[in-house]
């Protein structure tokens, strides 16, 4: 008796990924049907991928066909386990491609996370070149961006992605989809050096517990040393109103965010530029987060090509109090980091207090001033992040002291 699975994506417009269709059989051996672009280069290779993968996952009879565009191993891979899988979900054993030491990269608490760069988790094209453009984090999509008939196949992916591909120091950031399937995407993900986990339409703490608690049995099943934070995004009117505790739910949280296409939707409204229907919602979000002690991040904004458009909604982002914004198209990226680049008052105060605290600590003093005027701990930390912020922004040189830093 035969089964049949299928995994991928197929088409004129697909590059980078294949299409597999797995029949397995009770006798006749292996046979392997290859369509591909570059099949006079690579369709051996293809061939050997194909027929390796089936006797990791056990198989010894099937008809295998499989329509190329350019995928990589590693994809033709998690399309060939996602195919078997699908046709015979007992199958147990895993394709996993080494992981590679360019991605064991870690992260911390408070790195800066001023961009954040939404990528299909089904579209490898997308990826493969994503940390080029310098993003602070790499959000690799499980939830809106992906077709809910790809769904399981797309996390096959995306561990694969988070094991083979370079995002050249870039956050390593997975959004999974709403709880409770998003509990099911935890297993593919949190082996593989994930550094933020990015939960969607939170309305209760509850919803962050649930995904923390998953996160730490992964982590003890399967050794995982590396700590994985967490994002909630709140989305709705509920969501806003519990905003605090969604944020406090665990201190692994550690930044808070806003879908304004999902929260204008709820309560009725249509989103616009100028964003006075979100006002209350987004100073909502930068509270909370203020009041938990993580960082606020500000929803996408859709336009791509409007940077003057972006560029107003980063400022008046920063102005509200958040530290960071997301992001759809990797052309958004700088104009999001200029925006949340200290202004040059702000680099001046910051450097002046930033010396005088040097100044105190080498002298063993125990208290900071700048002139007669004291200067708070709170104010003091403000003010390393604000020169840091500037040095990452390019505004402020690494070595500003030995540039008149002392007159500042």
């Amino acid at each position: 008796m035969s089964a049949i699975g299928q995994a991928g994506r197929r088409g004129d417009r697909v590059r980078s990924d294949c299409w597999i269709s797995v029949e397995l059989k009770d006798s006749g051996g292996i046979d392997v049907t290859i369509k591909s672009r570059v099949q006079s280069m690579y369709g051996d290779s293809i061939r050997r991928t194909v027929t390796e993968g089936l006797e990791e996952l056990g198989v010894k009879n099937a008809a295998v066909e499989v329509q190329d565009a350019g995928a990589v191993p590693f994809v033709i891979e998690a399309r060939l386990e996602a195919a078997v899988k699908d046709a015979d979900p007992e199958v147990s054993a895993e394709l996993l491609p080494p992981q590679q030491e360019f991605t064991t990269y870690g992260t911390s608490r408070d790195r800066f996370r001023r961009s954040r760069l939404y990528l299909p988790g089904d579209q490898v094209k997308l990826m493969l070149n994503a940390g080029l453009h310098k993003p602070d984090g790499v959000i690799v999509d499980l939830e809106d961006s992906v077709a809910h008939s790809q769904k399981t196949a797309a996390r096959y992916v995306v561990r694969n992605v988070l094991r083979s591909v370079d995002f050249f120091g870039s956050e390593r950031m997975v959004r999974i989809n709403q709880t409770p399937m998003g509990l099911e995407d935890l297993p593919f993900i949190v082996p593989h050096n994930v550094h933020i986990i990015l939960i969607p339409k939170c309305e209760t703490a509850d919803d962050v517990k649930a995904v923390d608690a998953r996160v730490q049995e992964i982590r003890k099943e399967k050794g995982v040393a590396n700590d994985v934070y967490l994002m909630p995004i709140v989305e709705s009117a509920k969501g806003c109103f519990n905003a605090y505790e969604i944020a406090s739910a665990s201190q692994n949280v550690v930044a808070l965010t806003i879908g304004l296409e999902d929260y204008t939707a709820d309560i009725g409204t249509q989103r616009t530029n100028e964003g006075r229907e979100s006002f209350w919602a987004r100073s909502q979000v930068v509270n909370a987060a203020r009041a938990a002690q993580v960082q606020p991040i500000d929803t996408v904004f859709s336009d791509v090509t409007d940077m003057e458009g972006l560029l107003a909604s980063v400022i008046e982002a920063k102005g509200l109090g958040f530290d960071g914004k997301g992001c759809i198209h990797p052309r958004q990226i700088e104009t999001i980091h200029a925006g949340f680049a200290p202004a040059e008052k702000e680099v001046e105060k910051a450097t002046r207090i930033v010396l005088a605290f040097e100044k105190a600590e080498a002298e063993g003093l125990g208290v900071v001033s700048l002139g007669s005027k004291m200067i708070d701990p709170p104010v003091v930390k403000r003010a390393l992040r604000t020169v840091a912020l500037a040095i990452a922004s390019g505004v402020l040189p690494s070595d500003w002291r030995d540039k008149g830093g002392d007159d500042a």
